[in-house]
């Protein structure tokens, strides 16, 4: 085996954690090795200091046992403590390193666990993914960082420093991890921390990780849009777009893309015209193709985006050809470009598909704002990454588009969402209905956790 080295920058963050400060961050890009440092660090405590217990939390516990268990902690022993055993209780979901001293492990949206954890007094609480965890979450995760336990240290016992550890990838200035590390100001009252130095931070960006990175992810992140490379490669906080109906710290918190798909009880396509062709087509936009379902949970899921920039006997294909793979219910298109033009391509490429024709009364953002409330409350997410078309989301705001071109990909989406939940938007005279009336509205309230 290859002899482990830290980065650079996992250096610094080592030495953040072995310093003053209580409340350590590391901000910044993706897949830059903050988790992996965290999770070193918290290891290395809990071997040092028998009967300590400390505590690793994420929002959703699937997507920590996805990455964290899956991932990060075997990387992280096998490389760091290759002599150690360790053990992984999954059914109370705890990693024993012998010596009495335990990592519990819990995600914040499951009540019954997370009460267990924090029932408990810890050494260090580490967590993950910040920017998906609200700052009420992390005020009752302090309370528990109090155990009284002694590390062995050159060969003395002495006191087991309480640590808290956090990691995120840089949302916007309007989060409280950029208030916390960044301004330095209490998060809920906006005044400055009466002891600024029990915090301290470190920027960690793909770059400063790039020997452990193939080459081609690196340059998939310098090419996304602006404000996603600003946060993804860059690790820089984005000032807040004012007025955004969607975010993308939202969409990722709700994102399933470690989770199971339950069983879809509507599927459609939504398909969102341009005047693109075979060719010369370079000044126009995209044709937005977008495959959408209701599941029995009561959640809509963003399963595909297939758009294209083509002519219509290719994109009518590439419609048809999903709807008959996803077996679908239904293909939407927007009637107001060429009238039936898009009913005639869809049922020139398929002729039995069935169709229905929606028309845009109102402006794209119009159309996009009853459903940002669902976005809010966990009751629509991304199956996968979507970056051209969560980048269009981004750029709605009440006053309007700010992003570059059409947004195709968000219109057909949206389009979508306005089949999978009718009542969200009836006419304007008429008074929306909070929740969906359909078979499965009992589980249309939110779910979110019990710390959320």
């Amino acid at each position: 085996m290859p002899r482990f080295e830290l980065t650079a920058k996992q250096v610094e963050q080592l030495r953040l954690m072995a310093g003053p400060a209580m409340h350590v961050g590391a901000d910044g890009g993706s897949r830059s090795g903050k988790t992996f440092g965290f999770v070193r660090g918290v290891v290395m405590r809990a071997l040092k200091a028998a009967g300590s217990s400390h505590a690793v939390l994420r929002f959703r516990h699937s997507h920590l046992l996805a990455s964290v268990v899956a991932q990060t902690l075997p990387e992280v022993m096998s490389s760091c403590f290759p002599g150690a055993d360790y053990r992984i209780n999954k059914s109370e979901w705890y990693v024993d390193l012998g010596q009495m001293s335990k990592i519990w492990l819990g995600g914040l949206d499951e009540k019954q666990r997370v009460e267990k954890i924090l029932g408990q007094e810890h050494a260090t609480i580490f967590l993950n993914e910040c920017s998906q965890i609200p700052y009420s979450s992390r005020q009752v995760a302090v309370t528990r960082l109090a155990q009284k336990v002694q590390q062995d240290f050159n060969g003395k016992r002495e006191q087991l420093s309480l640590k808290m550890y956090y990691d995120l990838n840089s949302p916007t200035k309007s989060h409280w991890c950029y208030k916390l590390f960044h301004a330095k100001v209490d998060p809920d009252t906006g005044k400055a921390l009466a002891n600024p130095n029990r915090v301290a931070v470190v920027r960690m960006n793909p770059l400063d990780n790039s020997a452990n990175l193939p080459k081609e992810y690196l340059d998939e992140l310098a090419s996304l849009p602006p404000r996603l490379r600003m946060r993804f490669y860059e690790g820089e906080y984005a000032d807040q777009l004012e007025y955004a109906l969607f975010d993308e710290v939202t969409v990722e918190k709700w994102r399933a893309t470690d989770d199971e798909l339950p069983d879809m009880v509507r599927i459609a396509v939504g398909v969102d015209p341009s005047g693109a062709d075979d060719i010369d087509n370079a000044g126009n936009d995209e044709i937005g193709i977008v495959v959408g379902g209701l599941g029995s949970d009561g959640n809509a899921y963003l399963l595909e985006d297939i758009s294209i920039k083509a002519g219509p006997k290719t994109w009518g294909k590439v419609a048809t050809d999903a709807y008959d793979r996803w077996e679908a219910d239904i293909v939407l298109g927007e009637d107001n470009f060429g009238g039936a033009m898009v009913k005639h391509v869809i049922q020139t490429a398929r002729t039995d598909t069935p169709y229905r024709s929606v028309k845009a009364s109102r402006g794209k953002v119009r159309r996009a704002e009853p459903f940002s409330p669902l976005y809010d409350e966990g009751r629509v997410r991304h199956r996968g990454r979507f970056t051209k078309l969560e980048s269009e989301l981004c750029a709605f705001t009440t006053y309007g588009y700010t992003g570059d071109g059409s947004p195709n990909r968000a219109d057909a989406w949206v389009w979508v969402l306005a089949d999978l939940f009718p009542q969200m938007v009836k006419p304007r005279h008429e008074p929306r209905q909070p929740a969906p009336s359909n078979p499965y509205s009992h589980a249309l309230r939110g779910p979110h956790g019990w710390m959320a």
